[in-house]
């Protein structure tokens, strides 16, 4: 049985994106690259609505292209149960009522199970205080927290880019 993932948007779009000249940017660009081609077919891939409406924003092209990328992952719906925990990681949690959009990613990758979430997101979903604190909510109302990572991370020993 293979691992599930959630592809959070800050992903999609680095894997989408136009090559940027911003070395940082790149370098994410690449990474999501890398793992989209060596590791995507090891996981099951997933998303929730919140991904692609957050996805339908911007120029056309890059739209399409994102698409794209989300028609190879599982919709999961937004119920009650991922608005609640999203809710509980807002209130009494440590993410700010205008990060909405991100408790919501990982309220829906928790409830559903998934394995890992996969972001570039370091503001409020992969940000080491807040993690702590999610995955303290989260335990409490009797879930098990999924990995928060990214896509290097995610790679497998033998795919790891030596430096």
């Amino acid at each position: 049985m293979k691992s599930k993932v959630y592809l959070e948007t800050s992903f999609v779009s680095y894997l989408a994106g136009r090559l940027s000249q911003d070395i940082t940017m790149l370098q994410r660009q690449l990474s999501s690259r890398r793992w989209w081609e060596q590791r995507r077919g090891d996981f099951e891939l997933f998303v929730c609505q919140t991904v692609y409406e957050e996805c339908l924003k911007g120029d056309q092209e890059a739209i399409k292209d994102r698409l794209a990328i989300l028609k190879q992952a599982t919709l999961l719906p937004l119920t009650e149960e991922v608005l609640g925990i999203a809710k509980r990681l807002i209130n009494p949690g440590p993410f700010p009522r205008k990060a909405a959009a991100d408790s919501i990613h990982i309220a829906a990758a928790t409830a559903y199970g998934c394995d890992y979430l996969l972001t570039w997101n370091f503001k409020h979903i992969n940000n080491a205080q807040i993690k702590r604190e999610a995955a303290r909510i989260i335990e409490q109302y009797g879930y098990q927290a999924t990995t928060i990572c990214t896509p290097d991370e995610l790679m497998g020993p033998d795919d790891q880019v030596e430096g």
